[in-house]
This record gives structure tokens, sequence and C-alpha cells, in this order.
């Protein structure tokens, strides 16, 4: 046995968990924000519930309810928001080749089009922004995005 005592936090460590705290607090903040303002800019005209939406779908037909768990939507809202993007021709709910009681939701060639236009848009909002800054801060933007890919990735796996 030793008669050692834990020294506690070594100042390294507080400095860690400092910045962990404000990652945590501001993050979420500015992340909302850049949304947005990417929506504000944008010429198409979609809410950033229906953006997520179409996003949502982008990766194959889904439920209306599991819709609703992952946007975080009560299925109601998913339901409204559904017969508003039927009706622009973004989406088409089909019955499940595999269980005809089941109906999808499913992207259109038109809804494709609309989020690929409003992730263009993006990018162009974004190219002329980063071309004005430094290269220190675009090569810090690479390493924070690369850290923000693995956050989601993070994220994700526990949602699963």
């Amino acid at each position: 046995m030793s008669n050692m005592t834990d020294p506690g936090p070594t100042a390294t460590n507080q400095t860690r968990l400092r910045h962990i705290d404000e990652v945590a607090r501001a993050l979420p903040q500015r992340a909302a924000v850049l949304t947005r303002l990417f929506l504000r800019h944008a010429e198409i005209d979609i809410s950033l519930t229906e953006a997520g939406l179409l996003t949502a779908l982008s990766g194959g037909p889904r439920r209306i309810t599991e819709l609703a768990r992952v946007e975080g939507l009560a299925q109601p809202t998913v339901t409204l928001l559904v017969v508003r993007l039927e009706k622009r021709g973004w989406l088409v709910r089909e019955r499940d080749v595999g269980d005809r009681r089941v109906v999808n939701v499913v992207l259109t060639d038109g809804g494709r089009a609309a989020l690929e236009e409003l992730r263009e848009e993006t990018r162009a909002l974004l190219h002329d922004r980063l071309a004005a800054m430094p290269d220190e801060h675009i090569v810090a933007l690479m390493a924070a995005t690369d850290s923000l890919e693995t956050l989601v990735a993070a994220l994700q796996e526990t949602d699963s």
C-alpha cells in the first residue's frame, strides 16, 4: 500500500476541463447561428426543419415515426411537414415493398435537387467568406471540421 495521496486534478487537466466546458457551451450556439445564416442567405425557400427532413431522407426512405425520432419532432408535426413538402413535389409517400401495411416517405428527384441547391448555395457562401480569411484560420477550420466529424460520429453512436 502506498501512502501517497491523490494530488487532485493537475493544471493541465483543469485547463482541459475548462476548454471542454467552453466548447460544450459555445458549439451548439454557434452551430445554430451558422445554420440560420445559411438558410437566411439561401435563395430557396426552406425552413431549418424542412431542410433537416430532406437531409434525413437523403439516406433513403423512412417511416414518419422514424423521421420524428431522428429529427426530435412529434409525429403529427412530421406528418404536417410531409404534407407540405409533398405539395412542393420534394417527397412522396410509398408503400413498403416488403410490408404493404408500411408507408415510407421517399425523397423525389425534385427534393434531391432542392437539397443539392441548398448545399451548393451554402458552399458558395462559405467559399466567398473563407477566401477572405487568413490562411491560419483556414487551417484551423480544416482541423475543426475533422474534429466535428469525429464528434458527430460519436453522438450518432449514442443515438443508435
